[in-house]
C-alpha cells in the first residue's frame, strides 16, 4: 500500500475529538466538523451550553458556523469523546504566580485521554509548551492510564496553534500550519489531516520537539522586539523626543521592523517566553535577553501610571478625590479576551498612589472582569468627571468617539494619555 493510499484510507475513517473549546479549540472543531464527524469537548458547563445555543462569547466563530456545521456536536461527556479515534488537545498552558509553566490543564487532559483511547488512535497536541513537554510529560500520562505503549499502540502529533484572537483577516484556514508526528507515518497522517482543512498549507517539521520549539520562539521573538522598542520609548521620553516620530523616521528604511511600544499581554506573547526560559534553566542555561525583555515589558503598565501621575501633578496636583478613567481592559483591541491583560498593572499602580479608577470596555464581559481581576466595569463614563483619561486599548469604539468626546469625560484641565498612539501627538498630553 502506498503512503497516499494509506493516508486516504485513514482520513476516510477518522472521527475527530477536540478537547477544549476556547479561542483555539472552537474554530478548529468547526473547521474539522465541516469535513469529518467531530466532537467538541469542554469541561465548562456554561461554555458547552452557550455553544449548543448557538452563541460564542469569544466572538471567534459566527453563529451560522456554530449551528451550520452538521457533523459537529458539543459535549461535556467523556463517553461521547470516547467514540473518536483522533484527539486534538487545545487546553490552556498558563504560568503560575512564580512565572513557571502550569501544566495542570495539559496533564489533566492527557490523563482523561488515557482513559478513552484505544489501539491505533492518534493524539495531537496544539497547546504551547517547551521543547520536549509532549513526549516527556503528556505521553507518559497517557501510557500510565491506558496501559498502551507509545508508538506501538497509540501515536502522537504536535501542531502548534496560531490563532490570533480578534483578527478577522488571519484566520485558522489562512495561516500556514506547522505539523509533526511521533513516527514518519504518523507525521504524514497529521500533515494530511491538517492540509485537508488549512487552505494556506502546512509545514511538516522533522520532529515533535522541532515543532514545539518553533511555536515557542514565534512569540518570544515578538516579545524581545517589543521590549527593545519599549526601552527606546523610556529613553526617548527622558530625551524629550516623541517615540512615534522617531519610529516613523527610522521606518523610512526598507528593512526597519515596524514594532511599536505598548503593553504586552495575552496568553501568548506575555506567557510563552517563560516556557522556553524554564526549559533552558532546567538544562543549565540562564537566558539573559529573553528574561530581560520579559522584565521590561512587565514594567510598562506601572510606567504608564507614573507618567500620568506626573502629568496630573504638573497640571492640577493630586487630592483624595482624584479620579482616573481607563478606557479598555482587554489585552488587545476589538476582542473580549482578558487573558494576562497588562492594563490591570496601570490600575494597580494608580491605586498605590491612592487614586481611584473607573474602567470602561465595551468588549469585555463584566462578570469575567470581576471574577478574574476584581474590577467592576462601568457602562458609560460620566462626562466632566475625571482628572485623567488613559486610552489603554485601541478599540474601534474609542476611535469612533474621537479625541474631543474622549476628552469630554475629563474635567477642563484633565490629562489625556494615549498608550496606543491612536491620536496625533498634538491632540493628547502624553503617549508611549
Amino acid at each position: 500500500m502506498t503512503l497516499n493510499v494509506y493516508l486516504n484510507a485513514q482520513l476516510n475513517n477518522i472521527r475527530v475529538g477536540v478537547v477544549g473549546l476556547g479561542y483555539v479549540g472552537l474554530p478548529l472543531a468547526v473547521e474539522f466538523g465541516k469535513r469529518y464527524p467531530t466532537v467538541g469537548f469542554d469541561i465548562n458547563d456554561a461554555r458547552v451550553a452557550e455553544l449548543l445555543a448557538g452563541r460564542d462569547s469569544s466572538l471567534e466563530v459566527a453563529p451560522d458556523d456554530l449551528q451550520g456545521t452538521t457533523q459537529l456536536r458539543y459535549t461535556q461527556s467523556v463517553g461521547e469523546l470516547a467514540e473518536c479515534n483522533v484527539y486534538i488537545v487545545t487546553v490552556p498552558t498558563p504560568i503560575d504566580a512564580h512565572k513557571s509553566p502550569d501544566l495542570r490543564p495539559l496533564e489533566s487532559a492527557s490523563r482523561m485521554l488515557g482513559g478513552v483511547i484505544t489501539a491505533g488512535d492518534v493524539v495531537i497536541y496544539e497547546s504551547t509548551v517547551y521543547p520536549g513537554a509532549t513526549e516527556e510529560v503528556c505521553v507518559p500520562l497517557i501510557e500510565q492510564v491506558s496501559g498502551l505503549r507509545y508508538n506501538q499502540d497509540f501515536y502522537v502529533g504536535y501542531s502548534p496553534e496560531r490563532i490570533n484572537p480578534g483578527d478577522k483577516e488571519h484566520r485558522l484556514t489562512t495561516i500556514k500550519k506547522v505539523t509533526s508526528g511521533s513516527t514518519p507515518k504518523t507525521a504524514a497522517f497529521v500533515d494530511a489531516l491538517y492540509r485537508s482543512i488549512i487552505t494556506a498549507g502546512t509545514h511538516l517539521a522533522s520532529s515533535i520537539r522541532v515543532a514545539e520549539a518553533a511555536k515557542v520562539i514565534e512569540n518570544t521573538q515578538r516579545d524581545v522586539n517589543i521590549a527593545l522598542i519599549n526601552e527606546l520609548a523610556l529613553i526617548f521620553n527622558r530625551l524629550g523626543l516623541d517615540t512615534q516620530e522617531v519610529l516613523e523616521a527610522a521606518g523610512s528604511k526598507w528593512n526597519f521592523l515596524p514594532f511599536r511600544p505598548g503593553l504586552v499581554g495575552g496568553h501568548c506573547i506575555g506567557v510563552d517566553p517563560y516556557y522556553l526560559t524554564h526549559k533552558a534553566q532546567a538544562i543549565g542555561y540562564h537566558p539573559e535577553i529573553i528574561l530581560a525583555g520579559r522584565r521590561l515589558n512587565d514594567r510598562m503598565g506601572a510606567y504608564v501610571a507614573k507618567q500620568v501621575v506626573k502629568l496630573m501633578m504638573q497640571r492640577s496636583g493630586l487630592s483624595t478625590s482624584t479620579r482616573v478613567l481607563v478606557l479598555g481592559l482587554a489585552f488587545k483591541e476589538n476582542c473580549p479576551d482578558l487573558r494576562n491583560t497588562r492594563v490591570v498593572d496601570i490600575v494597580a499602580e494608580l491605586k498605590e498612589y491612592g487614586i481611584a479608577c473607573d474602567v470602561h470596555d465595551p468588549w469585555v464581559n463584566p462578570d469575567e472582569a470581576r471574577h478574574e481581576y476584581g474590577i467592576a466595569l462601568i457602562d458609560e463614563p460620566p462626562p466632566g468627571t475625571y482628572d485623567a483619561v488613559i486610552l489603554a486599548v485601541a478599540h474601534r469604539q474609542f476611535s469612533e468617539l474621537g479625541v474631543t468626546r474622549i476628552r469630554g469625560f475629563g474635567k477642563p484641565d484633565a490629562v489625556l494619555y494615549d498608550v496606543k498612539q491612536l491620536f496625533p501627538k498634538d491632540q493628547v498630553d502624553g503617549r508611549l
